[in-house]
């Protein structure tokens, strides 16, 4: 209890600032922290000279009282510059009158939208710094108490009731510290948010909220920010029919340069040495997750999500997660590799090819008459010894075990975004709390009630959203053709390719590799160019679709462009696994394609080309993003610099405001979850061709955690931060590879590996595999080619498919149908004995509902005790006001008084 107390009284002094508003003084040589004791910043008591600087140089306005809630910049060209010369010369030389300039449109722009947002009650400061060639102006941007409270309420913002003690914790420390292990991936992170019972805001029920004495701390940074871009992303600057409205289209039309809010200061920690807990948000994130000596460290979730929002907050618990689960199969998979390693001496089709000397003459890859030469088996010794890496016993196991993990890992995510979700306090945001998008309220053509709230609010008719869907998939389904003619084409360049490849005597040997690998890079290249291009596309197709919510917006764009990737990525792995070599033909009877014989698999078998082209595309894909993740944001980094400090002073030092400008755009999560899932497919749905994947996915993971990291803290401008309750679409595109998978190594296995025709083999002919090389290959029909030779089929002498192809056509089919019904119905099994939600916080949702019931009684018991009246003062209003009981709150109303009760602390 006396816990509880000094929590709630340390709770008090942080929303209260009894301790003093820290300033810092960003931008100063020796990084020193200026305090203002509260009372300083009163009307009576103005800020000391000394202050001012600190505001001025950090994130308050002049008077150091007003925190800069956002930041607007725009650029202009000096009139004495040879650009803005060369322009009055032209325009003078020509004569005519001509409508506005776009310097002149822009602003127009800019006068109008600035003057609707003082309409809207923001107060703003100028800031002017010029290089000589041009004036940047920035535009410090600050929402009063009255606006803040109209959007809080307008916004569904939750607002705290009581704080207590977080309720974060992790599993495998518990697992680490009852075996008494030491957990080196444990560490102290100072200033960890406190949770709260919240409850949706309401102005008038204003004195019940924790820390509503201080208006200046109550709304946290975040939710100012939030508050603040709506305003900005609805404010009109022309006419509405023209859909004139809101920053973001300004930005787009040159009007403004950049609109964002500021970072808490320097990521950098000061020169001489401070307290662990005096460090800004933004240094704390930097010194305990961001840096690269913390890759081994637990995340610190809680102060993410404090400063970035739950939607990033929740992507980095779900990448931690994923990669914390790819370690088991890491090891897993590389063990099944080891065993193939280990074994291949006492493989014996191996053993057979690499012995058969002169004994098996093979008909040329490609035509006699283009000058294809006959070879020998034994040259494809070393194919051979690969193949069986990839292609042994073990791979079949590791296939099993890769379905069940991936059905276990999405079970046990389910069960951590629960937690998750209750914690941040956002289990029912996209049901009960979302609004319509900025972008939707401005450009909706009517106003219509909600049928749940009953609210007026923007409404675009659903038939014709069906309409520009329906419009939008031709579309889609043209990009996905291309697609598909691109994998054609690497095709035919295979096939073009091999021909000279197999004429030369140097080259003859590795002909296919040399064709298969160069294949795969040019189909890497397509694949990342025709990415850049249908993401384009596909964003402005889903703008023109007109969605409601920002969650219905990012699911369709996101569907959109996951479907084309999934073509894009896996269209040339499937050819090679399941259709090349399947329709060659045989000798004297090859089916040809433009001319050109179909192109058959390589001396090592399809499986071998399988695992190069995942290799070359899943490990290229991951350089290429790494290397972008790495390189790209600091040349951009530099150029902007560059760009922005041309011609200042190089003595001057750049306020706050500055040095965000300095850094990039923030682009999003778009792509981080893109990487992450196309990843996962490479390691659920091909993982019987390359038992590795999971291991290079861990490594690459390892790496991209830090770089996100690093590029969120330290690198993009600060993004507004959303509310998220999980994953959203990218859940379900998950789970449709999981199944996917199931089906697809159900095949690999049955058709392209050697697995079951050698075991049907040892089970008719030989259990040691002796003669299955000879066996494997048929002749070629009498007159069909020059000479007599051989050729990897099961046909008779006549090309025609043999008894024993029959019997094992049979048993494939029948393999890969018990194969998924065994999965499906254990992972049926996994998903109905994993619960969704954890049991403990079932319980603690149930205990939270009945104390929610006992103060409802309770009030009953006061009203009826000659209260009555309290309901008075709010009659007709507030109604929606009340605690949930899903997120650690508890509360009650009554219907006929809008009383309202929280839960003490002590009781939960």
């Amino acid at each position: 209890m006396n816990a509880m107390n000094s929590i709630l009284s340390k709770a008090k002094t942080e929303k209260n600032g009894l301790a003093g508003i820290a300033l810092d003084s960003y931008g100063s040589t020796d990084d020193s922290v200026a305090f203002v004791h509260k009372d300083s910043l009163s009307e009576n008591h103005p800020p000391s000279p000394g202050d001012l600087h600190a505001a001025e140089q950090g994130i308050y306005f002049r008077d150091g009282r007003r925190r800069i809630d956002f930041v607007l910049v725009f650029e202009e060209e000096d009139p004495g510059s040879k650009k803005s010369k060369r322009k009055k010369k032209k325009a003078a030389e020509s004569g005519e009158v001509k409508e506005k300039s776009p310097e002149e449109k822009n602003d127009q722009y800019r006068k109008k939208f600035l003057n609707n947002l003082r309409k809207a009650g923001c107060e703003m400061e100028e800031e002017i710094s010029s290089t000589g060639k041009k004036t940047i102006t920035y535009i410090k941007v600050f929402a009063s108490w009255d606006v803040l409270c109209y959007y809080a309420e307008e916004l569904n913002f939750r607002a705290p009731l009581q704080a207590h003690p977080n309720p974060s914790e992790n599993w495998s420390a518990k697992l680490l510290e009852s075996l008494h292990i030491p957990n080196m991936m444990d560490q102290e992170v100072p200033n960890k948010p406190l949770d709260y019972y919240t409850c949706v805001f309401k102005k008038s029920k204003l004195d019940k909220f924790l820390g509503s004495e201080n208006r200046d701390t109550f709304f946290s940074n975040t939710q100012r920010h939030r508050i603040v871009y709506e305003i900005l992303a609805t404010t009109p600057y022309g006419k509405r029919k023209r859909a004139e409205i809101g920053i973001d289209r300004l930005i787009d039309e040159g009007a403004f340069q950049a609109a964002y809010p500021l970072h808490d200061g320097s990521w950098n920690k000061p020169s001489h040495s401070i307290p662990a807990e005096q460090l800004n948000r933004r240094q704390v994130l930097y010194d305990y997750w961001a840096r690269w000596g913390c890759w081994y460290k637990y995340q610190p979730l809680d102060h993410i999500r404090e400063y970035f929002g739950e939607k990033i907050g929740i992507y980095f618990a779900w990448l931690g997660l994923y990669t914390a689960w790819l370690l088991p199969a890491s090891i897993v998979g590389l063990m099944v590799f080891l065993y193939g390693v280990l074994s291949i001496s006492t493989n014996t089709p191996a053993r057979e090819v690499c012995n058969s000397g002169g004994d098996f003459v093979m008909c040329p890859l490609c035509d006699e008459n283009i000058g294809c030469a006959y070879w020998n088996l034994s040259d494809t010794c070393t194919q051979a010894k690969i193949a069986y890496l990839f292609d042994h016993p073990g791979t079949v196991f590791f296939a099993i075990f890769m379905s069940f993990w991936a059905v276990t890992f999405l079970e046990y995510w389910k069960r951590k975004n629960a937690s998750l979700a209750h914690h941040w306090d956002v289990m029912d945001f996209e049901e009960e709390e979302e609004r319509p998008r900025p972008a939707f309220s401005a450009m909706a053509p009517s106003m219509e009630k909600n049928p749940v709230t009953g609210i007026k609010e923007p409404h675009f008719p659903d038939e014709d959203r069906f309409k520009r869907m329906m419009a939008g998939s031709v579309i889609i389904i043209f990009m996905m053709v291309m697609v598909l003619i691109f994998v054609l084409g690497v095709i035919m360049y295979r096939v073009l390719i091999s021909i000279p490849l197999f004429q030369s005597v140097m080259f003859r040997a590795q002909a296919s590799n040399i064709a298969n690998m160069s294949g795969a890079c040019v189909n890497l290249i397509l694949i990342m160019a025709s990415g850049i291009v249908y993401q384009k596309i596909a964003e402005k197709l889903t703008e023109w679709e007109m969605h409601r919510t920002q969650t219905e917006h990012e699911d369709s764009y996101t569907f959109k462009v996951f479907i084309f990737q999934f073509v894009n990525f896996y269209s040339s792995i499937f050819y090679i696994a399941f259709f090349k070599g399947r329709f060659v033909g045989y000798p004297g009877h090859y089916n040809r394609f433009f001319g050109l014989r179909n192109e058959a698999c390589g001396q090592g078998g399809c499986l071998v080309e399988l695992a190069q082209q995942l290799a070359v595309i899943m490990i290229g894909k991951q350089v290429i993003n790494n290397a972008q993740e790495i390189i790209v944001p600091k040349i951009k980094n530099y150029l902007q610099r560059r760009e922005v400090t041309k011609g200042m002073e190089k003595s001057a030092e750049p306020a706050r405001w500055e040095e965000d400008y300095q850094l990039i755009e923030n682009e999003g999560l778009f792509e981080e979850y893109l990487e992450m899932v196309i990843q996962f497919g490479f390691i659920t749905i091909f993982v019987a061709a390359f038992p590795l994947a999971p291991l290079f996915a861990l490594l690459n993971n390892w790496v991209e955690i830090r770089l996100d990291a690093h590029k969120y803290v330290c690198e993009v401008r600060r993004s507004v931060s959303e509310r998220a309750q999980d994953i959203g679409v990218w859940f379900n595109i998950l789970d449709a590879l999981v199944q996917l998978a199931v089906i697809s190594n159900a095949f690999i296995i049955a058709v392209t590996s050697e697995f079951l025709p050698r075991l049907l083999y040892k089970y008719e002919k030989n259990w040691n595999l002796d003669g299955y090389v000879n066996f494997t290959l048929a002749y070629s029909p009498p007159g069909a080619m020059s000479q007599e030779c051989r050729y990897k089929e099961f046909r008779d002498r006549d090309g025609s498919f043999s008894l024993f192809y029959w019997r094992l056509l049979a048993i494939r089919l029948g393999f890969v149908i018990l194969f998924e019904h065994v999965v499906f119905f254990i992972s049926r099994l996994i998903d109905i004995m994993v619960p969704d939600i954890p049991e403990s916080l079932e319980i603690k949702i149930k205990r939270e509902r009945y104390l929610a019931k006992q103060a409802l009684q309770d009030q009953e018991h006061i009203m009826a005790g000659g209260l009555a009246g309290v309901g008075e003062e709010d009659e007709g209003g507030d109604d929606d006001f009340a605690v949930t009981t899903q997120g650690r709150k508890a509360a009650t109303r009554t219907d006929a008084g809008n009383v309202y009760l929280s839960v003490p602390t002590a009781d939960v």
